[in-house]
Order: structure tokens, then sequence, then C-alpha cells
């Protein structure tokens, strides 16, 4: 329950004046809905007296329908009002968290963000911080709003009838709706939970069929997930249908509840009126708002029912990142080399500033050995200056090593913003490392640096956008630089033209190139054929 109340926390502190105005409003809702019925209660028994007395000409009935008018009108203002103020703050609030969100997740290192890429992380992010606007909106508001309703309520009972209605309908409302509720929310937790994961299931399945629809028609499975789909829809409403059925029940007991507890305040109104304490009038007043408080307690059910949806979403966001120490200061070996890999693959020493091209067949774990020496995948007998990659601490790793995978890793935005990941970068350098790229001429001729990329650089060719990232590669100036096919999407000249340029570019520095082609280029002072 920590994580759920650290995220209750957090929203409400996000706009704490607008959250606690709204808290106000929903106050003033509940209390003028009480009032409301009250009154009118009141007032048609009062007036049927007046009429049984023969005196309903003298009856004053302008200032209680006047009063009526009133409290119906104010009460429909307050909810508008409400509503506004705590969806607004709550919609805030929500923004506040998905930035937390990403900073917590741009902080966390290269393990965690390659688990963050697939389809089904993505969406249960999403799933999770959609849950987290009931914890105000459906559960600590209304919840909040109904203790304070009812001691406002309890209290002008007491003074306008006397002490044992009010004590009636506190004993009456109080234990029971807790239990109710308590037990509401135990029955639910599992499948609220079961619910979520099925409905993650399905959303990953519908992806993964997108995705490889075209495998699964050739090879005839597409009806097979079909149906492997529907029978998870399946388990997600049975899931649903046994939160349905605790609803109804639970609303069922608090209807129960409220019927009861609205008798038990009329038998104690009309024993005040039998030993003369109050009028006829003012008797009825307690059973009126009884049923009036109904409105305090069957809004809760909601909230209680996808409280297991909302613990295990507040579970998975809230979820500080890992504690550690402070890093330990890189103890780097003088006499070893920059890289040496001991692996069944191949056995290899690097140091400055030697340029090695890796060669091997489609699947021999050419782009899979790259990510290793990078730290982005788990390896063993990789040590970056003697000491074992995953032994170093991220911000001193990602200052000696920069990659370039084969996916182009482009955002939306202008050429400087593309290039100026890492740090506010002068126009100079961009430029420099443009004309090493052989990209100068094209980002010139279409804007410089000022022109805009689409989404994932939409505007460029796989070539140009391949380029582009080898460009802000070489803005870092690592010892450690690692290509992943480099020349793909390139024709000869051009290849051959960028890897002059990025050894000119970095003449100390130590290259690693797993390609195709291109192995036989100049720069290339080594080669490497992996053993698969």
């Amino acid at each position: 329950m920590k994580p759920l109340f650290a995220i209750m926390r957090m929203i409400v502190s996000a706009d704490p004046w607008a959250m606690a105005r709204g808290a106000a409003l929903s106050v003033v809702v509940l209390v003028m809905g009480a009032a409301l019925l009250g009154l009118s209660g009141w007032f048609i028994t009062a007036t049927g007296l007046a009429g049984l007395a023969g005196i309903g000409i003298a009856f004053d009935v302008f200032r209680p329908s006047a009063s009526v008018r009133f409290l119906a009108l104010g009460r429909s203002a307050a909810r508008y009002g409400e509503r506004l103020l705590t969806h607004d703050a709550t919609l805030r609030a929500l923004a506040v968290l998905r930035v937390s969100l990403l900073r917590k997740y741009s902080a966390s290192d290269a393990h965690a963000l390659a688990r963050l890429r697939s389809e089904g992380a993505l969406t249960r992010i999403i799933s999770d911080v959609d849950a987290l606007d009931g914890i105000v909106l459906r559960l600590f508001l209304p919840a909040a709003a109904a203790v304070f309703a009812h001691v406002i309520v309890l209290a002008t009972l007491w003074w306008l009838v006397g002490w044992p209605v009010a004590v009636v309908i506190l004993a009456g409302y109080a234990l029971p709706v807790a239990l109710i509720l308590w037990h509401l929310a135990r029955r639910c937790l599992v499948p609220s939970a079961r619910a979520e994961a099925h409905h993650q299931g399905v959303r990953r399945a519908i992806i993964d069929m997108i995705r490889d629809r075209e495998a699964l028609i050739l090879s005839g499975r597409l009806a097979e997930r079909e149906n492997s789909i529907i029978a998870q829809e399946g388990a997600a409403r049975s899931a649903l249908g046994a939160l349905d059925r605790n609803d109804r029940g639970a609303g069922a007991a608090l209807s129960a509840v409220v019927s009861i507890v609205a008798a038990s305040a009329f038998l104690a109104g009309a024993a005040l009126l039998a030993a003369g304490k109050v009028g006829p009038a003012v008797a009825v007043i307690g059973f009126f708002v009884a049923l009036a408080l109904a409105e305090t307690v069957l809004p809760l059910r909601r909230g209680f029912v996808e409280l297991g949806r909302m613990i295990g979403a507040s579970s998975r966001v809230y979820a500080p990142s890992e504690s550690r120490c402070d890093p330990a200061p890189v103890l780097m070996d003088d006499n070893a080399p920059l890289l040496e890999i001991r692996d069944a693959r191949c056995n290899l020493a690097v140091n400055q500033p030697m340029a090695v091209a890796i060669s091997g067949a489609s699947g021999s774990g050419k782009t899979t050995l790259l990510m290793q020496i990078a730290g982005v995948l788990p390896a063993d007998g990789i040590l970056l200056y003697g000491r074992h990659v995953r032994d170093w601490p991220e911000a001193d790793l990602r200052d000696v090593i920069a990659v370039v995978p084969q996916r182009s890793a482009l955002m939306a935005g202008t050429i400087r913003e593309n290039l100026s990941l890492s740090g506010p970068v002068s126009d100079d350098p961009i430029w420099q490392a443009l004309e090493v790229v052989d990209l100068d001429r094209t980002i010139r001729a279409r804007g410089g640096l000022d022109m805009v990329l689409g989404e994932g650089g939409a505007g460029l060719s796989g070539g140009q956008a391949k380029r582009l990232c080898l460009a802000r590669a070489l803005l870092r100036t690592p010892r450690l630089l690692l290509l992943d096919e480099p020349t793909e999407g390139l024709d000869d000249e051009t290849a051959a033209r960028v890897l002059s340029g990025i050894r000119r570019a970095l003449p100390g520095a130590a290259i690693i190139a797993a390609l195709h082609r291109g192995g036989d280029h100049p720069m290339f002072t080594d080669h490497v054929a992996l053993r698969s």
C-alpha cells in the first residue's frame, strides 16, 4: 500500500489548492444533498399537518420553497465546480507523473532501457498511468468527502432533532459500510489484477499478430492465433464478471444498510415525538437525511472494486530505481588493452588506434557482440581496460564507448536538436561532423541545422539517417567507436568517403565495425571472422 499512498500524495501535491477547493465542493455537494432532502421532508410534513389543522393559509411556504430551490441550484453548481477542479487537478498531476516517469527511465542504465523497448512494456506503462487517476477521483476524494459530510450532517441533526437520531444514523452507517467496503476490496483484489493482466495480454497478442500476420498467414496459423486471443479475452471477461458480481453484491448490501438506517432513524424520531421532545415535522428529518446520506456511500464501490488495479499500477509506477551506492572509481589496468574479448566466437585484443573489421555469416552474432561490448547486453569475457564491462558505472562506460547500431535512433525535431542529445554543441563542430559523414551539402541545401525532421527521422533516407546518427557519435569523440553495418544503404564511393572521414575525425580512437562489405577499406588494420 505504500506505493498507493505515495502516488496519492504526489497527485494531491501537484495542484493542492485546486484539489482542496474541489474537495471542499465535494463536501458541499453532499451536505447540500442531505439538507435538500431533509428540508423537503420537513416542508412536506409541515404543510400537510398545517392543512389538516386548517391553518394552511397562514403557513409560510415561500421561504422553505425558496430554500429548496437554492439548495437544488447550489448543489448543481457545486457539483459542476467540484468536477471541474478535481478533474483538472488530476490531469495536471498525471502530466507531472508522466514527466517524472520519463526522467526516471531516462536515468536508467542500458539494460533497463532495453527492457522497455517491447510493446508490452510500453502498453503496460500507458495503462498504469491511466489507472492512477482513480486513486483520487474514485477512492480518496469520495471517501474523505463522505467522512466530512457525515460529521457535518450528524452534528446538525444532533442540534436540530436530538442525539438519538444522530447516534442511530452514525452507528448504522459507520461500521456496516466499513465492513462491506473492506470485504468488497478484499474480494476484488485478485480479479481486478487478473482482468488487467489479461487485457494487457490481449493487447500484446494483437500487436504480435498484426506484426507477424504475413508469417502467420503463410504458415496457416492465423486462425490458431485468433482463437488464442479470443480465449484470453474470455478470461478477461470472466474476471470482469467476477468484479461485476462483487460490485452488485456490495451495492445490494449498501442499499439494505441505507434502508435499515432510514427505518431506524424514523423510529428514533418517532420515539422523540412520543416523548414530546420534538414536533412531527422535525421528527421525520432524520429519516430523509438518512436516505440522502446514501449518496455518500454508494459511489465508493467503484473505487474499491478497482483497488487491485490501482495497487498494481502504483507499485509498478512508483517502484523506485534500484538503490545503488555511489559507483566506485574505475580502476583501470594501465598495462591492459583498451578492449579484450575472451569469447568462444573470437579472441581479440584492441588498442588505440586500431580499426577492426568483424565479419561472419548472417546470424553469427556480430550485432550481439557489439551490443555486449557496449554494455547493452550482458556478457562474460569482455574487458575494458582490464575490467569487465558489466562492472563499469554507466556514466564512465558511455564516456569511453559510443555505438551506432543498425537501427537509426532519431527524433522529431531539428538537425541541431538531434545532434545535441548528449549536450549543447556549437555549430562549427556539427558542420565538421556532417562533412565527415558526407551529409553537409544535403543539410545546407535543405535548410541547414534548423531543418525539421519528422517522427523517427522522417525526411531523410535510410542511409542519410544512418550517417546522421554516425555524426552524433563522432561529436562525442569516444575512445572506442562501435559501428554496426556503417556502409549499409550507401554506394561504394560514398561508403569509402565516410569510412575515410571517420578515421580522420578520430585519429586516435579504436574502431570496431561489423559489416558485410567494405572490410577491405584501408582504414581497417585488422580483420576478424566470428566463429559460429
